[in-house]
């Protein structure tokens, strides 16, 4: 079976159990090819869903918890989006898919912005998706992620892809009005997905989903590394 059809069936599959509610999260899933944020040597494990080493003690999520963490998001087109944690790119990529439509006008085409504190990792994210063809619907910045990405915002969305012990105080403040950031919050053996929703005059409402399993989130307002401690 060829990589596009495992990539169907994965969608089917997600869609068959909850994981996929959305006609704009099962497109992405459709389009993205998971293959190539993947190292090569697990290609063939990439429609499985499970989550895989990408390096650096980092891994690229389940698919099932891509897809939930997308519906919870709720990215709509034309929206300017930050993921913290950009890892292989993937996230990313299924994230541009929806706020900028391959199919879709460029002219009505969102953005998403990633951070990823690992200089070898964003290097890798950028050239995974040039391949794929999101390079120019996705800019991939090096820095501590639970600072965001002042210059940018404020952002429509913020997914955050690993791990905080509280919500990084910058992130609510990067969230626009009437924004919503999906963020795993708890400690280094456990965390909750949390929805944070700002309303239209700047009021923050929060919601915690399901548990949950994330590498950490390392900066100034997340977890700090143990002097000699190598993450």
């Amino acid at each position: 079976m060829g990589l596009e059809e495992r990539r169907r069936r994965l969608a089917e599959e997600l869609k068959r159990l909850g994981f996929i509610r959305s006609e704009k999260v099962y497109r992405a899933f459709l389009r993205v090819p998971r293959e190539l944020f993947v190292p090569e040597e697990y290609r063939d494990l990439a429609y499985e869903d499970r989550p895989l080493p990408i390096g650096h003690g980092q891994t690229i999520s389940a698919p099932s918890i891509v897809a939930y963490m997308m519906e919870l998001l709720d990215p709509e087109p034309g929206m300017k989006a930050l993921e913290v944690g950009a890892g292989s790119g993937y996230a990313a990529a299924v994230l541009a898919e929806i706020v900028a439509p391959s199919d879709a006008p460029r002219s009505s085409w969102g953005h998403v912005y990633a951070v990823e504190r690992i200089p070898e990792l964003a290097e890798l994210a950028r050239r995974n998706l040039e391949a794929a063809g999101y390079a120019d619907r996705v800019t991939v910045v090096v820095g501590d992620g639970s600072r965001g990405l002042p210059e940018y915002a404020p952002y429509d969305r913020i997914l955050v892809s690993a791990a905080a012990p509280q919500v990084p105080r910058p992130l609510v403040e990067q969230l626009a009005p009437g924004g919503r950031m999906v963020i795993p919050v708890g400690d280094y053996w456990g965390q909750t997905l949390t929805v944070i929703v700002k309303d239209a005059t700047g009021s923050v409402r929060v919601a915690r989903d399901i548990e949950v399993l994330f590498v950490p989130l390392i900066g100034e307002y997340a977890w700090r590394v143990p002097e000699g401690y190598i993450i």
